[in-house]
């Protein structure tokens, strides 16, 4: 600990990051927010899942400090933390596909893993 608070090395951050990335759910719900903030519904809809589910990793993901939410009202509206994260997400995806095109059969197709 230095003053007061914990010393969180690079790797943990990366780590984090990783565990985040980890989970297809989690990865299409961080690329489908890459896009613009969304609702739990419509996100839930999107992707196929249950809104319990997505709402389990949506807690994932705001305690890896990746998204934030934003009450409106009655509803709560999720985006990215930073814009950076976007950029990053992108960056991975072209790094992912420039290493394995084979891993996104459609590479055309940026979206498509």
């Amino acid at each position: 600990m230095v003053g007061g608070m914990e010393t969180v090395t690079h790797g943990e951050v990366l780590a984090r990051f990783g565990h985040a990335l980890s989970d297809p759910t989690r990865a299409r719900l961080l690329l489908a927010l890459r896009d613009g903030p969304g609702y739990p519904a419509e996100l839930a809809v999107l992707l196929g899942a249950t809104r319990q589910n997505l709402s389990n990793h949506l807690a994932c993901l705001r305690g890896c400090g990746l998204v934030v939410a934003a009450s409106e009202g009655r509803r709560t509206r999720y985006e990215l933390a930073d814009t950076r994260i976007r950029h990053a997400l992108d960056d991975l995806l072209g790094l992912v596909l420039a290493v394995d095109p084979a891993a996104c059969p459609d590479a055309a197709d940026q979206d498509c893993c």
